[in-house]
């Protein structure tokens, strides 16, 4: 049986990959280590508690001795690494968390595959010839666009927050194996995810869970910031795409193109609300909504170009916002109400 690596998984991307992966490829074995840090969360993964070919590890990937017994122990074959401090307004407050778990995290990842899967560079072992370094990235290290144009795999970087700038430098990590050393690696930057088991402080639960309680709900600045929005589900099939068929050594950009601005999303979600679980007096949920001090250095707008996947690879979103936002309102229904 073929051992994966993942990292991150007890998060939100994680833990709607790893049920979905574990279904459709039942030769493959994953070992899941997650230190469960705030956006961590261990009941994330209760639909495949008692799976046997999920381990889960508490335990942090900067923790070079662990990340080595676990190659060692289960003979990892690959690596599909999400794990990362992603949260902007926390990345200002304390930028030393992101930059030792996104920079040092990654390098000590990928140093011990480098070691585990190699003889030297540009050989591999012996039978590890098709092990696979596969890191999970954001279209946020590219900085902001105007009111036009979009990302692509060619677009210059230019971080603006803390936690941009470290997921910048853990993309020139690995890219530096993959030209030093001739590790067969791949990069996806993916656009703003949406869907079940979002941590609560997240733009659409946020706005979901303040709705329900009666809570004013919070938009920062004028609420015209732009992004790119993408089903969970959709990237984990993106994911999936590039890990096994993209081409070594490649960056791959995943977007849903479904553009919003936040007082769209806001809007969006309360009008549905109106209909799916009126207020009580009968007055629309849009009501609630709020403006506060703007995020210090909140980019304008993402949008990514996801030509390259579609064409090479031939993924697609199945999820448009309009039937993605309904599945993602209907399950947050059972964590609110």
């Amino acid at each position: 049986m073929n051992t994966i690596l993942v990292t991150g998984c007890a998060g939100f991307i994680g833990s709607n990959f790893v049920p979905y992966f574990l279904r459709k490829y039942p030769e493959i074995q994953l070992i899941n280590l997650d230190l469960l840090t705030y956006a961590g969360d261990i009941t994330n993964l209760s639909e495949i508690e008692g799976n046997e070919r999920h381990i889960f590890v508490q335990g942090d990937i900067c923790d070079r001795t662990l990340v080595e017994s676990l190659f060692t122990q289960y003979d990892i074959r690959g690596v599909i690494h999400f794990a990362a401090e992603s949260h902007v307004d926390n990345s200002i407050k304390n930028p030393g968390v992101f930059i030792q778990t996104n920079v040092n995290g990654t390098f000590t990842l990928i140093d011990v595959a480098y070691r585990f899967w190699m003889e030297k560079p540009f050989i591999y072992k012996h039978g590890y010839e098709g092990c696979r370094f596969h890191h999970i990235s954001t279209d946020e290290v590219y900085g902001t666009l105007g009111e036009t144009g979009y990302f692509n795999e060619e677009t210059p970087y230019a971080p603006n927050s803390p936690y941009s700038a470290s997921k910048a430098g853990s993309d020139m990590i690995v890219r530096s194996y993959h030209h030093t050393y001739g590790m067969n690696t791949v990069i996806t930057n993916c656009s703003n995810n949406y869907g079940p088991k979002q941590h609560d402080e997240k733009l659409i639960p946020t706005i979901i869970r303040k709705a329900l309680s009666g809570e004013n709900i919070p938009i920062y600045g004028d609420g015209k910031n732009i992004r790119d929005w993408l089903y969970v589900l959709d990237h984990c099939k993106g994911i999936d795409l590039v890990f096994h068929t993209g081409r070594n050594g490649e960056v791959y950009n995943i977007g849903g193109r479904n553009e919003h601005n936040n007082n769209q999303i806001a809007e969006r979600i309360c009008i549905l609300l109106d209909t799916l679980k009126p207020r009580t007096d009968g007055e629309s949920y849009k009501q609630q909504i709020t403006y506060v001090q703007d995020r210090a250095g909140h980019d304008r707008r993402y949008a990514i170009d996801a030509t390259k996947i579609e064409t090479e690879l031939g993924w697609k979103a199945d999820e448009n916002f309009d039937s993605g936002i309904i599945k993602t309102i209907q399950w947050y229904f059972g964590k609110y109400t």
